[in-house]
């Protein structure tokens, strides 16, 4: 079945089962990467992306679902000036370690500062609790996400 998506900005057709999980339709199909297969269940947020501005889990999320939802990606975050923000703050605080994880970092840290603009650090553990990083980076994490706010990060 032919679905048309709209991912960063662009529509684009996908020919996929109605219950083809929006990650795979992504990669497989549009040849989208960013978002990573991590668990296939929801548990560790690789895959997060954001649709209609809410952070969501793609490799659960059949493609069906989406309708005319805007699909925002690793890929396009960087066009929304908070996730230029959190770009460049991950960047300049070398927050990445093994970076697979760090695609859907951004994505739910961009989510988070779009909603709350100004995070305690329980604000941020919360966000992100989520989100698991194999290489804990989880310290340069929150100061990239406090960073990004424009709020002092601790050295």
């Amino acid at each position: 079945m032919a679905f048309k998506l709209n991912v960063n900005g662009k529509v684009q057709t996908a020919d996929v089962d109605p219950d083809t999980p929006l990650l795979w339709t992504l990669r497989d199909t549009l040849g989208i990467v960013g978002p990573k297969y991590g668990c296939g269940i929801a548990a560790c947020g690789a895959c997060t992306v954001h649709m209609d501005g809410q952070p969501i889990r793609s490799c659960v999320t059949p493609v069906s679902a989406v309708g005319s939802a805007k699909i925002t990606t690793i890929e396009g975050v960087g066009a929304d000036p908070v996730g230029k923000k959190v770009q460049a703050a991950w960047s300049e605080l070398d927050v990445a370690q093994c970076g697979y994880c760090q695609p859907g970092q951004i994505m739910s840290a961009t989510a988070l500062l779009k909603k709350n603009p100004k995070p305690t650090d329980a604000d941020i553990d919360a966000a992100m609790s989520g989100n698991i990083c194999r290489c804990a980076t989880y310290t340069r994490i929150r100061a990239a996400i406090k960073k990004a706010s424009g709020q002092p990060v601790k050295a």
